[in-house]
């Protein structure tokens, strides 16, 4: 959907709503990254620490020869696996790498870059949103690998996560693997911490929405710092909440829409969650899709793991 289509669907429900893939346009996608880099956020580093030991495993387990990444950003640590790759294809053989991702922006300079530093590798960018029901890969004489990292199945709810599983089993066929990683359920401290900074990064990132909608739909009397960043623990979900709060009365115009927003002083506008797993209770969520979980990776500390499943 366009984010035309998602303002009028979210806005005006109760609370207000917004899908989280709006908050990674190119600002947001950098921000992002920087938030990766942060001491309170823990999850690219034990991902990171995962991918660094397990990478030439995952290449030899797989032999996989496309790969297809879900949300790939700026692709950081997709180069430690597109590293494996490439030492395990034989020299007469091209390795792919299809990134996909809804940031043309943030997808073109990222291609562009891991063209240069991977001439061996043939990267096949792909603007789209991988969420949507009709999702395709490209075809493969042998194995192919979709990727998703970071975590980002955590932003689905358990509806949205039943029907992306159902559609990628659909869209693999057999013999085809997935590459999953989850951030994983422990203290409530350390999690709040990860999503409110005190450098303010991650609020800057949460309001950075507030300047899509700006831009994107050429919106009046709408701006950024009149919203509060709002990061809270949901217990009976397992999930890390990210709210934008109204500072003040909003009074709105999105000339797009042709229609006015008003938002009381303390609305919240729901922006993101962040779902963490139990081992056991993903692997029936994966296998229940038909999705075979092959191996489970973790840090030595167990906070993220990386699941491999076949379908």
């Amino acid at each position: 959907m366009t984010l035309a289509a998602d303002a009028l669907s979210g806005l005006w429900q109760d609370p207000p709503t917004l899908p989280t893939k709006w908050l990674y346009d190119e600002r947001g996608s950098k921000l992002f990254d920087e938030i990766t880099r942060l001491p309170e956020y823990y999850p690219t580093r034990r991902e990171t620490a995962i991918l660094r030991t397990r990478s030439a495993e995952i290449a030899a387990a797989t032999q996989a020869q496309v790969m297809v990444e879900l949300g790939s950003g700026t692709s950081t640590k997709t180069r430690l696996l597109l590293d494996a790759f490439s030492a395990a294809t034989p020299d007469a053989e091209r390795f792919t790498y299809v990134p996909v991702d809804v940031s043309t922006e943030m997808l073109t300079t990222t291609a562009d870059v891991l063209s240069a530093d991977y001439p061996g590798i043939d990267v096949v960018p792909v603007v789209a949103d991988f969420t949507e029901p009709d999702l395709r890969l490209p075809d493969a004489d042998g194995p192919r690998l979709a990727v998703f990292l970071g975590g980002t199945i955590g932003n689905f709810d358990p509806d949205a996560r039943r029907a992306f599983y159902q559609g990628l089993a659909k869209a693999l066929s057999p013999g085809d693997f997935f590459l999953l990683g989850t951030d994983l359920v422990k203290d409530t401290g350390r999690l709040v911490a990860a999503y409110d900074d005190k450098a303010g990064v991650t609020a800057d990132f949460n309001r950075n929405l507030i300047e899509v909608l700006r831009t994107g739909l050429d919106a009046r009397g709408l701006y950024a710092d009149d919203f509060e960043h709002i990061a809270r623990w949901n217990p009976s979900e397992h999930r890390i909440e990210m709210w934008l709060r109204a500072r003040r009365d909003i009074d709105a115009y999105f000339e797009v829409l042709g229609r006015a927003w008003r938002l009381p002083a303390g609305t919240e506008i729901h922006t993101e969650i962040s779902t963490k797993f139990e081992p056991d209770a993903l692997r029936d969520e994966l296998e229940s899709a038909g999705l075979r979980v092959v191996t489970v990776w973790t840090d030595p500390a167990g906070d993220f793991a990386l699941t491999l499943s076949r379908r």
